[in-house]
């Protein structure tokens, strides 16, 4: 099962307010594992940056000058996001905000349907608790040193941490890791639980020739049965 986590940033918090998305992130998830795969893009919203919203992101219009527009990336973007579902902290922001994109550029809207809001995960498991991305991260002892600021991105990788620690929980030795390295990792486990020494069969070599002859009489030569005494 492949799954999108999808974070924005953006110039405020109402696209009717003409506000744009200035930054979207995404991060790739198959069958609850990080795949090391990725999407991540800076835009120009061909306005202004309000201080209030610069503060909270730190990212100023000078900086978005050179910056693609989301005309520009758009086909890129759907392309990456492909049917998967999307996984968004506060997913009614996010897609309010990139339907308005889409809308400007003809595009048909994402239906909040294919949204997983992990703020409606956390207040069925925790209710009554504190929901924002940052008192998720510390119920679930997250790192958030590298979170001065919201980024798009790094946003998104902590809302894929939260997200697996809500639907049950992930060893740290594998979150975020990329698929093969987590096959490694289970891979270690498995090899360490065998045995040492393979324990003696339970039946005879006598009982294994009884079967084998009791089922290539009863059930033919070709019964799946007899591959496996032949195996034995």
């Amino acid at each position: 099962m492949r799954e999108i986590v999808l974070d924005t940033e953006t110039t405020g918090l109402d696209p009717n307010d003409g506000h744009r998305v200035i930054e979207i992130g995404c991060v790739e998830l198959m069958d609850h594992f990080p795949t090391g795969r990725s999407f991540q893009r800076y835009l120009n919203p061909d306005r202004d940056m309000p201080a209030e919203a610069q503060r909270i992101h730190g990212i100023s219009t000078e900086f978005l000058a050179d910056k693609p527009r989301f005309a520009e990336i758009v086909e890129e973007f759907l392309e990456f996001i492909g049917d998967a579902p999307l996984i968004i902290h506060n997913a009614s922001f996010d897609l309010k905000f990139l339907n308005s994109e889409l809308h400007r550029q003809s595009r048909g809207p994402i239906p909040i349907a294919r949204a997983v809001d992990t703020i409606d995960i956390a207040k069925s498991r925790y209710p009554g608790s504190r929901y924002s991305l940052d008192e998720l991260c510390k119920r679930f002892s997250i790192d958030l040193s590298g979170r001065s600021l919201h980024g798009a991105l790094l946003d998104a990788e902590l809302t894929a941490q939260v997200y697996l620690e809500l639907i049950g929980g992930r060893q740290k030795r594998l979150l975020l890791s990329p698929v093969d390295e987590a096959v490694a990792i289970v891979g270690e486990i498995r090899v360490a639980r065998l045995r040492p020494v393979p324990l003696a069969p339970l039946i005879s070599e006598a009982e294994v020739a009884a079967h084998a002859a009791f089922v290539a009489k009863e059930l033919g030569e070709d019964a799946v049965w007899s591959w496996g005494a032949a195996a034995s």
